[in-house]
């Protein structure tokens, strides 16, 4: 049996404060295994492996909403601390560049005439070493919403695979995606890359880093804004952009990019959403808490399945819309509340601390029907310039 240890002694073992432990408790995010009769704590070496892990992840520069459905995940040893090597690992390189820079200053200092070239581009560095905790998040996130499509599709195609099939690679010789996150539209593909340029762009450096990391030299990886497409006029006779334009700040603007960088008879192909897309999703988190928003903004209402051709008629000459027929068939709790985690709006401030009455909740509906059943309505743009 596990050790058995009071406030004091657990906060002595783990170095924080007894407040620390006490803080931790009432707001539900570290609850002791037992409560004795006199209402003492009684936290055992698996709490202690649980503190190790918020500590951590605090350290790394998440917030306490953040950690809440980090740390309730049902993770072993080896899955729990491996992500956080892999998070160490970033931040020890990037430091490490920026030691290796400060190194190189300090020995071509020159006191009257100082390279200030040098001294901005360490000022971005740190800007960048800020964010690499949100990079993280955003990849992992990605991770997560596309793990849940993967396991509960009904669709046994898949919507990476259906999408790449709807490409003319015929028709293509130079080709960009838009925002390709993770790069998951590319795994595993063997297509023949002789004589083609093929560039995947992200705004985020991140999401550039993993794709890189994980495709390797086949594939041109970019930093760039689709609002600002850093290439010259009528450059690519294909352009991806796979549910990216409903997330740019001006849709326009970023069109009109895209349409610029497409040569005349170029195809453009974009993905987006409809209104009733995992409506189900939003209904059952508002039905434990009406408060949670899961996106700040409809999606669908900046670009989407109902409005998209009216959009892009202003650019192209011709647009054909091909929906993608599926649906999600959830029986497993833990995989739909790490997406609802994932999404993009106030859900971790209001569900975090109830995370684990948040779980037992999906589980007992999934307990009383045998699943819940997910609308998905989704599809594809193809567009001629």
């Amino acid at each position: 049996m596990d050790n058995i240890y009071s406030t004091g002694k657990f906060a002595k073992l783990a170095n924080v404060t007894e407040r620390t432990i006490r803080y931790y408790d009432k707001i539900g995010l570290l609850k002791p295994s037992f409560v004795m009769e006199n209402g003492y704590r009684r936290y055992t070496q698996s709490d202690l492996l649980k503190l190790q892990k918020i500590l951590s992840l605090k350290h790394m520069g998440f917030s306490l909403e953040e950690i809440y459905p980090m740390v309730s995940k049902e993770q072993n040893i080896k899955e729990s601390f491996s992500m956080q090597i892999d998070l160490l690992d970033t931040q020890i390189k990037h430091l490490q560049v920026i030691r290796d820079s400060m190194e190189s200053l300090v020995q071509n200092v020159d006191e009257k005439n100082i390279d200030w070239n040098q001294i901005i581009s360490l000022l971005q560095m740190f800007d960048i070493e800020s964010s690499i905790v949100e990079q993280y998040k955003n990849s992992n996130n990605l991770n997560v919403r596309i793990s849940l499509h993967d396991q509960f599709s009904t669709n046994k195609t898949g919507w990476f695979n259906w999408l790449f099939k709807q490409i003319d690679f015929s028709e293509v010789n130079r080709l960009l995606e838009i925002g390709c996150g993770n790069g998951k539209l590319w795994e595993n593909r063997t297509i023949d890359l002789r004589n083609r340029e093929i560039f995947l762009s992200d705004i985020s450096e991140g999401m550039v880093y993993e794709v890189r990391k994980k495709l390797g030299k086949d594939y041109n990886c970019i930093v760039a804004d689709c609002q600002a497409i850093p290439f010259k006029d009528g450059y690519f006779d294909t352009v991806i952009a796979n549910h990216v334009l409903f997330y740019i700040q001006n849709v326009d603007k970023g069109l009109s990019e895209i349409y610029r960088v497409l040569k005349n008879n170029g195809t453009f192909y974009c993905s987006t959403y409809g209104k009733e897309h995992m409506k189900e999703i939003t209904e059952l988190v508002q039905s434990f808490n009406s408060k949670v928003e899961l996106s700040q903004n409809s999606l669908f209402d900046i670009f989407g399945i109902e409005n998209g051709e009216t959009i892009l008629k202003k650019y192209f000459k011709s647009v054909q819309f091909i929906q993608y027929e599926d649906s999600l068939i959830v029986d497993q709790a833990q995989p739909l509340v790490d997406y609802i985690m994932s999404c993009h709006g106030n859900q971790n401030e209001i569900l975090g601390p109830k995370i684990s009455k948040f779980k037992e909740y999906v589980e007992l509906i999934i307990s009383k029907n045998g699943n819940i059943t997910i609308t998905k309505q989704a599809g594809l743009f193809i567009c001629k310039k």
